[in-house]
């Protein structure tokens, strides 16, 4: 089975995280072929933004976490923990450079490296039941990747709140604060970003592409910088007791015992 799914609807072209069994959750295979997805959409000519939503209930609940406690495991897992993180910041910022509008429908739960998929793209359309939050802390883990986003999209008191309490919020309180916007029925978020789509593909490419470097490398210049700092942060936290506790807990069905 593809854990990722591509479909060209006229201007559109839709990416479909296809693990609905586990909330679509970001294992290492998926990110590869989430990283594919956008690199076939970028040279298909007739596609002039790209949908990114997801299978059955939820968007994207996060990494993978039963894969990263057998990491865990592993003699080698220090170094596995900075390539996840690389992966990870690589396919962001591989987002943030993408040269055609990314729509995201989220049509569920929106949770920590899912969130930062919602982060990294350029428009954000939520179904009123999704709901969207960073629960790192509470698994012992950091969002440090997400984390730089988050500020960029909604200002640092907004971030501040999400990442300290590790918090989630509904789609109502998400379009509040900026994360969201535009909020539709469950049904019909995928038809109201396609319509945004079409309304994309009647600018110039040309127009788009620059509008998006402007927004992305210039107005925010020191993104990628600190996309990789952040990815250095969530790859020590890994080692920590903590995310050991954290991801043991979360597995068990637990309330972690902090040291």
């Amino acid at each position: 089975m593809h854990l990722v799914k591509v479909r060209i609807d006229g201007p559109a072209g839709t990416i479909i995280l296809n693990r609905p069994d586990k909330r679509n959750a970001l294992s290492r295979a998926l990110l590869a072929e989430l990283d594919q997805a956008f690199g076939d959409l970028h040279l298909e000519k007739r596609v002039r933004a790209v949908i990114l939503t997801g299978a059955g209930s939820a968007f994207c609940g996060g990494m993978d976490l039963s894969e990263m406690w057998a990491t865990s495991r592993e003699d080698d897992a220090q170094s596995r923990w900075q390539l996840d993180a690389l992966q990870y910041r690589d396919l962001l910022e591989q987002m943030l450079l993408f040269p055609k509008p990314i729509i995201a429908a989220v049509n569920g739960p929106a949770l920590a490296g899912g969130l930062g998929l919602v982060m990294a793209s350029d428009i954000v359309i939520s179904a009123d039941r999704a709901h969207f939050g960073l629960p790192e802390p509470r698994r012992g883990l950091v969002a440090g990747v997400v984390s730089p986003l988050l500020a960029f999209r909604v200002g640092g008191g907004p971030a501040a709140h999400l990442l300290m309490t590790a918090r989630q919020i509904g789609a109502v309180e998400a379009h509040r604060i900026g994360l969201v916007q535009e909020l539709v029925m469950g049904d019909q978020v995928w038809a109201r970003a396609r319509e945004i789509a079409d309304e994309c593909a009647k600018s110039a490419a040309e127009s788009l592409q620059l509008t998006k470097r402007m927004l992305n490398e210039i107005i925010g210049e020191s993104l990628s910088t600190l996309l990789s700092a952040g990815a250095a942060v969530s790859a020590t936290a890994r080692t920590t007791e903590a995310a050991r506790e954290g991801l043991a807990a979360f597995l068990e069905k637990r309330e972690p015992q902090w040291p």
